[in-house]
């Protein structure tokens, strides 16, 4: 029996994986801010708890009763995260900590909170999403990328800090995947609608908008399904890779960043978004 822990799961990725997991034979301990949006993974098996990860005694607290009722959680899946948009000047500073504070500093707290009892079963998994948004930056998305590249710094040290102790460290790089991501990145440029940047936060967003709407995203991306799919497979895994792209929207994103060289990408970015400027 394998005891998975995953936050973020209201909605998304997060619940498609909790529901993964647990059709798996897995038990699954689905988590979120508001408990109350878990009826569903509720009454598909899943036992609830409540969890925000930008809040250190509600991350302590649900570790602590998974750890009381099994001795160690199995497996953390660290999910909860999501995009602020915008020109890096135009972002106020208390929004960039909200971003960093739940899809980094979250993360890292989760895992040193999960790791003691790791070690001492030796035994151990931890699953992080990252994003194809951490190996390349699209303009307007400077805050969100930083995070997730950040996510890709750690897990690369993580992996080999811990493997000793039984520990493994997975990245998720998902693609295009249609959840409500999309609609709380474009809703973050909402309040910047002022100033040097105006025209291209509207543009970051009508483009993101457009982008998740359109034909590309149902021919290259996927919906949560396809991540928790892959999730579950790095769960069941004996042998997991360290990273998994999900989407050919990932797989081809990458390899064309890694590609490119950095002026021609800038070009290619000029054909969708205005380039911000005096005049």
């Amino acid at each position: 029996m394998t005891v998975v822990l995953i936050t973020g799961c209201s909605s998304g990725i997060g619940a498609a994986t909790a529901a993964e997991l647990v059709a798996d034979g897995h038990t699954v301990y689905a988590t979120a801010r508001r408990p109350e949006t878990l009826t569903e993974l509720a009454d598909k098996g899943c036992r609830t708890l409540a969890l925000d990860v930008t809040d250190e005694s509600s991350m302590a607290a649900a570790v602590t009763m998974v750890e009381a009722e099994h001795g160690a959680v199995d497996v953390l899946v660290n999910n909860a995260g999501y995009s602020q948009s915008g020109a890096v000047e135009s972002i106020p500073l208390d929004d960039i900590r909200r971003q960093f504070e739940t899809n980094v500093f979250g993360m890292i707290r989760m895992s040193q909170l999960v790791l003691p009892g790791m070690r001492a079963a030796g035994r151990g998994r931890i699953i992080n999403l990252g994003s194809m948004g951490g190996r390349l930056t699209f303009p307007g998305g400077g805050i969100y990328h930083a995070t997730k590249y950040a996510v890709e710094a750690i897990c690369d040290a993580m992996r080999f800090e811990v493997q000793g102790f039984g520990v493994q460290v997975v990245l998720i790089e998902p693609g295009l995947i249609t959840t409500e991501f999309a609609d709380t990145a474009v809703g973050s440029v909402d309040g910047l609608a002022d100033g040097p940047y105006a025209e291209f936060n509207a543009r970051v967003g009508a483009v993101t908008a457009e982008i998740y709407r359109s034909p590309v995203a149902k021919l290259a991306g996927g919906g949560p399904e396809a991540v928790a799919k892959v999730i579950r497979k790095a769960v069941d895994s004996k042998r997991p890779k360290a990273r998994y792209a999900v989407t050919p929207s990932a797989t081809l994103g990458i390899l064309q960043r890694q590609l490119t060289p950095d002026r021609v990408w800038d070009l290619a970015m000029r054909v969708q978004f205005p380039v911000p400027s005096k005049d």
